[in-house]
């Protein structure tokens, strides 16, 4: 986990820096000022970077071995290749700069802009891909499906830097576990991937919603509330799809499985207010630890619930 902040007006020095931070590459540039600064917000495998390059700047990367995205707030990149396909971008534009098995390169154009990196192995745990099907997901287009959706995800990877930052945030596994699962389920639902389902399983998956489904999920859930759980893990141990699961919580419970996960961790939340002191505990660490890290929409789901504030509760 960390935070950092670098700013050179050397090219080497820059070079150097950019070799730790990412990967192998090699940058090029002619100017006389040669201004570049860098902000780094991370944790576990996410990191989120905003880079300001002061000129002309050329590169050659090798290959990342992580989901890199790339959003321009200004400036441009020109004459970005991969796989042969050149392309230019602009500010407002929020695409995959390669495949994580692929080299590129390209000219950075006095820009401002942000690179997201993750582990590829977070698509498949949020697409529930991993038991019945052992094929890693993967994005089919850099190109996200609509605008709109990119402005969804842009939105998310603007949440994740602020929060990133937050010790309370870094010092939760489950908090933690939620932001990659969010960010994930973000990025599958801007970008075109192997995870789309087609009718045909759909179709298939609807005969396993069965009671006894329900009852391995509800159990695999209870015994595993101060876990990182997935929603592929809770199908893995009802033993059916991930579309199966929903179909059964949807048909017999009236929600989602991750709707009612976050209500019993709900439940776990106001047992320890009740029990706490409030002169020693505040409610964002009893939040934090049954891993709720944004708190406006914790408190509004806690009020629905219980009729009261978390803060209420905690002073009872």
């Amino acid at each position: 986990m960390e935070a950092l902040v670098f700013e050179s007006r050397d090219l080497a020095r820059t070079e150097e820096f950019l070799n730790r931070a990412y990967t192998k590459m090699q940058i090029g540039g002619s100017a006389a000022d040669v201004r570049t600064r860098i902000t780094r917000s991370a944790a576990d495998s996410i990191t989120v970077d905003r880079i300001e390059i002061g000129f002309e700047m050329s590169y050659a990367v090798d290959p990342l071995g992580k989901i890199c995205l790339c959003e321009v707030f200004s400036g441009g990149i020109a004459d970005h290749a991969t796989d042969g396909r050149e392309e230019d971008f602009r500010p407002g534009d929020l695409f995959s700069l390669a495949p994580p098995d692929r080299p590129y390169t390209g000219t950075i154009v006095q820009a401002s802009y942000g690179i997201t990196l993750f582990d590829p192995a977070l698509l498949t745990r949020a697409a529930g891909v991993g038991r019945k099907d052992n094929t890693p997901v993967r994005l089919l287009s850099h190109r996200s499906r609509s605008r709109h959706a990119a402005q969804q995800l842009s939105r998310t990877i603007a949440y994740l830097r602020d929060v990133l930052t937050n010790p309370e945030v870094q010092a939760s596994p489950l908090v933690l576990a939620s932001i990659s699962q969010l960010l994930a389920s973000s990025v599958l639902a801007a970008f075109p991937n192997t995870s789309d389902l087609g009718p045909r399983e759909a179709i298939t998956d609807s005969r396993d919603g069965r009671p006894a489904t329900l009852h391995r999920a509800l159990a695999f859930m209870e015994s595993n509330l101060d876990q990182a759980i997935t929603i592929a893990d809770i199908a893995a141990a009802a033993g059916v799809t991930v579309r199966a699961l929903q179909i059964a919580f949807q048909r017999h419970v009236g929600t989602t499985p991750l709707g009612h996960l976050r209500h019993l961790r709900l439940d776990q939340v106001r047992a320890d207010l009740l029990a706490a002191d409030p002169t020693e505990r505040t409610v964002a660490a009893v939040a934090a630890r049954w891993g709720f890290h944004h708190h406006g929409r914790m408190t509004a789901a806690y009020r629905e619930l219980y009729g009261e504030l978390p803060s209420t509760t905690l002073a009872s």
